[in-house]
């Protein structure tokens, strides 16, 4: 099992999908609707509509694997149906999302005039 710092992409589908949906079911967005090689060196990340389970898929030379979270008490935070289907995400990102951070809603960048 690889390190998730072993990757050099992290791509999210934003839209929510269906968890009954395994190996070929989730490779088929990637190709078709993320439009992304599968045999990248990327994880591809996927939630359900309620956001309480997480798959990422990805290739490692030999076949695929699929990681499984489930969250018990809370919900995983997702970004918005706006804009593109898909988001390229940090590492940090990812890392901060697995643990239930929101990492969609970022600080406002604030200017002083004058110090005190």
């Amino acid at each position: 099992m690889k390190s998730i710092s072993e990757f050099k992409g992290f791509y999210i589908h934003r839209a929510p999908v269906d968890m009954r949906k395994s190996i070929n079911g989730l490779a088929a967005i990637v190709e078709a609707d993320m439009n992304l090689s599968l045999r990248s060196s990327s994880l591809f990340i996927f939630c359900n509509s309620r956001r309480t389970h997480l798959k990422i898929l990805y290739f490692d030379r030999s076949g695929f694997a699929l990681w499984f979270k489930r969250l018990e008490d809370s919900k995983f935070p997702w970004p918005t149906l706006s804009g593109a289907e898909t988001i390229a995400v940090s590492i940090d990102d990812l890392q901060l999302l697995l643990d239930g951070v929101n990492v969609w809603t970022r600080f406002e960048e604030v200017h002083f005039e004058r110090f005190l």
